[in-house]
């Protein structure tokens, strides 16, 4: 009789394990304690909505973001590093997790005009244009953290007139916030004391399988985009828009990201995929759903929502295995995207855009939201 009560109870033990869910693996803290720039930096940790955040001060970095499956289990569904030091001295990728300004994306020539004065800025990306806002960008600087609590925190700074050749003292404030309906949510407002160009997004890179769990190429994406901007092959705008419609760029049915991608395409064949900012189809000034993805493997779905024009989509075509996340996992060739909110590329250099031009007394404002849930 206890030879069959320990079979039992051993049978039961098995199945009660077997039915246990991937809970978060949170990074480590410790590993993100230091001082820079004579400032505090620190990992902190936002719970809220089925979602849990990991966000350091140094570049106002997203370091994980833990979101369930259509199982329950927890996978870490955004690339980051594993420790302050992995972000300060990157082995491969610069960006992860960050946020980038005070100029996103490229600026051609490595300079721009306001009036008659022309202002220079770094050539960091092949010695021929500005990226993200030079060396010493929002995503290489230390954040004050104003405010935090369970599920937000306040970050600010201040980008001083003349760095990285950009005029006027911009500060800066910065929201993260989860919110009940498992959303991620970033708010922006920036001020200036001199006239100054101002395009600030956020760079996480997403698999929404998990972080290093293979090519995002199956995942389905919609855009609500009938524009594009035509890039050269430094990936500057060659100016003005194009057509979606009859071409690899048309996401406004779903389509799987890698359906297209590798076809015989001028703008594909100069991005090595997708690097391209899509003009959005916006109805009005507020928030508008801006693109969604959705991974059958896992049946996680992200809705991107903003009040911003444009949504620059960057496949991953960089990554070549020769760099690891935060797991240890290699970093292979798209094997993560990124959705950025923003106004267009290279805007101060091309009038035919919308201005990103911030006078004193005006407040720059912009909203994003990635939304998380799962389909069967």
């Amino acid at each position: 009789m206890k030879r069959l009560f320990l079979i039992v109870m051993v049978a039961l033990t098995a199945a009660s394990c077997g039915n246990e869910k991937r809970q978060p693996e949170l990074l480590d803290p410790a590993a993100f304690a230091d001082t820079l720039e004579g400032k505090p930096v620190a990992l902190y940790t936002l719970k809220n909505g089925g979602l849990t955040l990991q966000v350091t001060n140094f570049g106002a970095r997203v370091a994980s973001i833990w979101a369930p499956d259509r199982k329950g289990n927890y996978d870490n569904i955004v690339v980051g590093r594993a420790s302050l030091d992995d972000y300060v001295h990157p082995a491969g990728e610069r960006f992860l997790g960050a946020c980038v300004g005070p100029v996103a994306n490229r600026l051609a020539d490595a300079k721009f005009s306001i009036g008659d004065e022309t202002y220079l800025t770094p050539a960091n990306e092949n010695g021929i244009t500005t990226l993200h806002g030079g060396y010493k960008g929002l995503d290489n600087v230390v954040w004050d953290v104003k405010a935090v609590d369970e599920s937000s925190i306040l970050l600010s700074y201040l980008h001083e007139d003349g760095q990285e050749g950009f005029p006027g003292n911009l500060s800066i404030e910065m929201r993260y916030e989860l919110t009940p309906s498992a959303e991620f949510r970033i708010t922006y407002k920036a001020v200036t004391d001199k006239p100054t160009p101002v395009n600030i997004t956020n760079h996480p890179f997403f698999n929404l399988s998990g972080e290093g769990s293979g090519s995002i190429e199956d995942c389905i994406m919609t855009i609500n985009a009938s524009q594009y901007i035509p890039i050269d092959e430094h990936s500057i705008p060659l100016g003005g828009t194009a057509s979606v419609e009859g071409t690899p760029f048309d996401f406004r049915e779903p389509h799987a990201i890698g359906e297209r991608i590798d076809e015989e395409n001028v703008q594909l064949r100069n991005a090595r995929g997708y690097d391209h900012n899509w003009c959005l189809d916006r109805k009005g000034d507020g928030l508008e759903q801006a693109c969604t993805v959705y991974d059958p493997a896992s049946g996680r779905f992200l809705e991107v929502l903003t009040d911003q024009i444009g949504l620059q989509f960057y496949s991953g075509n960089f990554f070549d295995g020769n760099d690891v996340g935060s797991n240890g996992k290699p970093l292979i060739f798209r094997s993560s995207l990124a959705l950025e909110t923003q106004y267009f590329p290279d805007s101060p250099n091309h009038p035919e855009y919308p201005s990103v031009l911030l006078n004193p007394g005006e407040t720059y404002t912009h909203e994003c939201i990635y939304r998380f849930s799962t389909k069967k």
